[in-house]
């Protein structure tokens, strides 16, 4: 009798069954939205830890840039001396921070005595602590200056 029927009404049957989702279909749409904003999520956690690093190191650059100017101005520090000291935690959101410095002479010339000039070469190293790891920077600069009695042995 089916076949009979005319085409109208067949189609108006089918079509009172095929309204909305199965179960089924249902479910798996959940799985994969599941799946996507897990990995959406995952990618976000790992900007924001890496924004929080680049952050880190920005403020150990700008500390450092600011160290070295102030061991390259400064002709009177002592040579061949490890020099140390620690970032004010204020300045520097509450993070624990210091820095080493060493300046010595870099080149002169040969039997060279007090009173000639050379280049001083100052290392800097700045550290901070990140977590529990302790992380740093380390900076090199040249300066001219002139040698001191006990800058090297005469």
């Amino acid at each position: 009798m089916r076949k009979t029927e005319p085409r109208a009404q067949r189609g108006a049957r089918c079509a009172r069954f095929q309204q909305g989702f199965t179960l089924l279909e249902v479910l798996v749409a959940t799985l994969i939205m599941g799946i996507a904003v897990s990995g959406i999520l995952s990618g976000l956690a790992g900007a924001a830890r890496n924004a929080a690093r680049l952050t880190e190191y920005d403020r150990a650059t700008i500390l450092a840039k600011g160290k070295m100017d102030e061991l390259l101005i400064d002709r009177a520090l002592p040579r061949n001396q490890m020099l140390e000291g620690a970032f004010d935690p204020a300045i520097i959101a509450g993070v624990e921070a210091g820095w080493r410095a060493r300046v010595a002479p870099f080149e002169a010339p040969p039997g060279a005595g007090p009173g000639t000039p050379d280049i001083d070469r100052v290392e800097l190293e700045v550290w901070w602590i990140s977590g529990e790891t302790r992380r740093s920077l380390s900076l090199e600069g040249f300066r001219r200056n002139v040698l001191r009695m006990g800058d090297r042995r005469f």
